[in-house]
């Protein structure tokens, strides 16, 4: 009977975000241009709009909480899988330094930004760390640990959408007018551009226009995933933060650390383990394995997106969303300056 009933609650919800996630998905495989925007942002949009048809007929939409909430955590457990954290660290090293500065500044400008505009603290924490770590996954990772609401998720992931999209069209163009060398470049994007699809996006027209293969690809993709790792201090520390707020506002009752978190760090750790200790044939399968659980991470992500876009009201997201413009281009402008400045200081221009 319980099982009926969670079905009957959560089924259709899940059935409508999977089907727009598949379409999305589909969508961006045989239309190479959509890649730039990316499945998630097709399906967050889809969904959306699903919304306001639906609304304007007085029809009531699938309950999709389930879907956003424990969906998206099994996505960031996955995505763990794609995390070889060893390998990682030593080809990425070079990039730490950078890394860490676009994050400081990213982080500290939403803090800021957010004083001024007296601005909402959940949005202003997901762009900073959106826009400083890897858009889409650092705020599926983050959201559920400050219990952010759909159309907060919606707005932060718009808004690093845009930027995402400005970032792949002008830094190629502005690379070249800086006169970057094929390195300075893919230190640039890797760090600069905060998701996967858009840092692809800038680095393969660089190889393009400058005939160097994919070299930049390959070397901006790895900074890339350097920059991912730092999603587990960054939840920690949000863990820690939220937790000590409970506890004041509760007189004492702490709040357990997300176990998806904690499950998404061991399936980091036993990417790590297995890929150093199996050899040969062993090797093989364990990193197709895990290949396909990183494409499986994907599409959950995709799949939560649609279902917090079928949650949210566009038209009100479109009134409300100044604020989160102004913080997500104020991190964008600061992170541009803090890479474009350390690789300066650092001889890697």
């Amino acid at each position: 009977m319980e099982t009926r009933e969670f079905l009957n609650r959560n089924g259709p919800g899940l059935a409508a975000s999977l089907a727009i996630a598949a379409i999305a998905w589909l969508l961006v495989e045989f239309v190479p241009d959509l890649k730039i925007v990316g499945a998630p942002v097709i399906a967050i949009l889809a969904g959306m709009v699903i919304f306001m048809i639906v609304k304007r007929y007085d029809r009531e939409l699938p309950k999709t909480s389930f879907t956003s909430k424990y969906v998206l955590q099994a996505s960031v457990v996955l995505l763990g899988f794609g995390l070889n954290i060893s390998t990682i660290l030593k080809v990425g090293a070079d990039s730490l330094p950078i890394i860490l500065s676009t994050i400081t500044v990213s982080l500290v400008a939403a803090y800021v930004m957010y004083k001024i505009l007296h601005a909402e603290p959940k949005t202003a924490t997901l762009v900073g760390v959106g826009s400083s770590i890897c858009g889409g996954s650092a705020i599926a990772a983050t959201a559920p640990v400050i219990k952010a609401e759909d159309h907060v998720i919606a707005q932060s992931i718009a808004v690093i959408f845009l930027f995402n999209v400005l970032a792949a069209l002008i830094f190629p163009t502005l690379g070249g007018i800086l006169g970057m060398s094929d390195s300075g470049f893919a230190l640039f994007a890797g760090t600069a551009i905060n998701d996967t699809s858009s840092v692809t996006a800038a680095a393969s027209t660089w190889d393009t226009l400058h005939g160097t293969g994919h070299a930049v690809l390959d070397s901006a993709a790895i900074v890339k995933l350097t920059r991912t790792l730092f999603i587990i201090p960054i939840v920690i520390v949000l863990s820690y933060i939220m937790s000590k707020k409970e506890s004041s506002e509760k007189g004492g009752i702490k709040r357990a650390f997300p176990k998806f978190i904690l499950f998404f760090i061991a399936a980091s750790l036993i990417t790590t383990v297995t890929t150093s200790v199996l050899t040969g044939d062993a090797l093989g399968l364990a990193e197709d394995t895990f290949s396909v659980l990183k494409k499986v991470s994907s599409f959950l992500i995709v799949t939560a997106m649609a279902a917090i876009g079928l949650n949210t009201d566009l038209v009100n997201l479109l009134r409300t969303g100044g604020k989160t413009l102004i913080i997500g281009s104020v991190c964008w402008i600061c992170i541009i300056i803090s890479s474009l400045t350390m690789q300066s200081l650092l001889g890697l221009w």
